[in-house]
């Protein structure tokens, strides 16, 4: 199939890499797949490294140059999908469509977990518009169903997959000497974008009162909020207990190295990336019930699940497999057990190539 992605978000996270991971994917398949979006995002330097053809595009906001490069694009191109991300990108891709003779099938991917407008433009790009809507978690799928009247039949909850071979338990001494981490810490570890709704402030809260001079917090990522927790840990002196290590790209050694990973998300999520990477590192995990993390942190089996906003929740979970070992142990044993089970990467490539294939051919009967 020739596979376009269009995305028109000049941020990175879990979103981007979702893309790059599935069109890689694709590719090593078979397929065809190029990505659309504004030159200067993030992912268009990230694309050829991962096989695609980059086709730069207007695209970052809703606006007539958008629309006319996509429709002329689609015109000369005769893409059998294109998979629209963005809410910007999904509604010029599908105005493109909509004015096209034989356009390409539209399949609308929605990755977070923010409240749908119950308007009729809404029911329109998703019940109509749209060949397929792909979420990523089936709480996502019942909200698109409900808010916007969708056919349940082309709605499709796909978790994003993670390579399971590559984020797998290892041996912890021999990750931390790598990373220039101490051996005789006990670590709990977070790797997320440092967006608000990731919830660190709350991590740095939980940590902040607890009286265990062997605790370690270590902050992987970058992003808008920065700035903020490195205030917020200079201010509470906290140097000695909470690490920010900036954005990494050895993600499976950092999350090896820990005891504990936390996500105290509380808004916007699907199922994320990252939890179900700790997940198949054999990570015990805290977390919450924010978006589809239910799907897989299942609260005294695959992970522990703490109350939204909650720093002494949070701390309180982290002093509980602090002090049990076993606990850790199974936690982490049943969390990779569970991921195995349809959260890898091959499934969501199996799904998604399902998917596009029913969508083409079904604009190939219209």
């Amino acid at each position: 199939m020739d596979i376009l992605h269009t995305e028109a978000s000049c941020g990175w996270g879990g979103q981007e890499i979702r893309i790059l991971s599935e069109s890689a994917g694709m590719i090593a398949r078979g397929h065809r797949v190029a990505l659309a979006c504004p030159p200067e995002a993030p992912i268009a330097r990230e694309a050829p490294a991962h096989g695609l053809e980059l086709i730069p595009l207007p695209i970052g906001r809703k606006r007539l140059p958008g629309l006319r490069a996509l429709r002329r694009l689609l015109s000369e191109r005769r893409f059998d999908v294109v998979n629209t991300h963005s809410s910007t990108d999904s509604w010029l891709a599908a105005l493109a469509c909509a004015s096209l003779r034989d356009a390409p099938a539209l399949v609308r991917t929605r990755h977070i977990s923010a409240p749908i407008a119950r308007t009729a433009s809404n029911r329109w790009l998703y019940a109509r518009a749209s060949a397929f809507v792909v979420t990523t978690g089936e709480s996502l799928r019942e909200e698109v169903i409900r808010r916007t009247g969708s056919d349940p039949q082309r709605v499709v909850s796909i978790p994003t997959g993670i390579d399971h071979e590559r984020f797998a338990p290892a041996d912890r001494a021999s990750a931390r000497a790598a990373l220039g981490l101490p051996a005789d810490r006990f670590i709990v570890g977070i790797v997320a974008t440092l967006r608000s709704w990731k919830g660190h402030r709350f991590l740095v809260d939980a940590v902040a009162p607890l009286a265990d001079p062997e605790l370690l917090l270590v902050i992987v990522g970058d992003g808008p909020q920065q700035e903020a927790l490195a205030r917020q840990v200079a201010d509470g002196g906290l140097e000695g207990r909470v690490r920010l290590v900036g954005q990494r790209t050895d993600v499976p050694a950092w999350l090896q190295a820990f005891d504990v990973f936390a996500l105290p998300s509380y808004a916007n999520e699907g199922v994320p990336q990252a939890l179900i990477q700790a997940m198949l590192c054999g990570l015990p995990s805290i977390t919450t019930t924010a978006g589809a993390i239910g799907e897989i942190a299942l609260d005294g089996r695959t992970a522990l699940v703490v109350a939204q906003q909650d720093s002494a929740a949070l701390a309180a979970a982290i002093l509980r497999l602090r002090a049990d070992p076993a606990l850790r142990a199974s936690l982490g044993a049943a969390a990779r057990a569970h991921c195995l089970d349809g959260f890898t990467r091959e499934s969501m490539l199996d799904r998604m190539e399902d998917v596009f294939r029913r969508a083409a051919a079904a604009r190939a009967v219209r």
